[in-house]
Parts: C-alpha cells; structure tokens; sequence
C-alpha cells in the first residue's frame, strides 16, 4: 500500500481487530514492513513488486479450528460496522493485491 495511507489502514486495522475479537477472534495481528533487505530468499515487498513508495503488511488472525473461523467470519461480515466501511469508501490498499489463505498450525510453541 502507499506509505502516506499507512494512518487510514492504521485506523482500519484498528477497528478490524475490536469487531474480529469481538466476534470469538483469539488473536488479531497486523503488522508493517520495517525490513524488506531480503539478505536470502525473496522479500514480501520483492514478492509483490512493491514499489519504493509503497510499503508491505502481513496480517493474520488466530482461531480455534476452520470451522471457528468460518463462525467468526460470518459474523464478521455481517456486522454493521464493517458493512459500513465497504460501502463507496476507498480502501487504503489495492484488494486485487491482498493475499489471503487458510492455514493449520504444522509446529508450534
């Protein structure tokens, strides 16, 4: 996204998180590029071809099991308050270039 909407998405995320744990959400992380200097591999900014002027977030949200988040979601989009925000508002971000997928925990602490 455009570094100067980095507020606005801020905002955003901000509201995002309160509705999502409102709605049974265990955890709700949004988190800004600070180091994109891929010293291996292939950066998140270099993946998306981010352009300098543009920055990076990666974003995830916690639940107990798929069948949680679909609850969860569901309710989500449901929610007037997030209705709200979709309607004739410009988005922060270009959603064609958002990234999104399920995933199951492999390892953890």
């Amino acid at each position: 996204m455009p570094k100067e909407n980095v507020a606005a998405y801020k905002r955003m995320a901000e509201k995002g998180c309160k509705i999502w744990l409102e709605h049974g959400a265990l955890d709700y992380r949004e988190c800004i590029a600070e180091d994109t200097d891929a010293k291996f591999g292939l950066s998140f900014a270099a993946g998306i071809n981010a352009k300098p002027e543009e920055t990076v977030v990666f974003a995830w949200i916690t639940y107990q099991s798929r069948a949680h988040r679909d609850e969860v979601n569901e309710k989500v989009m449901k929610d007037p308050r997030i209705a709200e925000d979709m309607e004739n508002k410009e988005m922060p971000f270009d959603c064609k270039r958002m990234l999104y997928g399920g995933f199951e925990t492999l390892v953890a602490s």
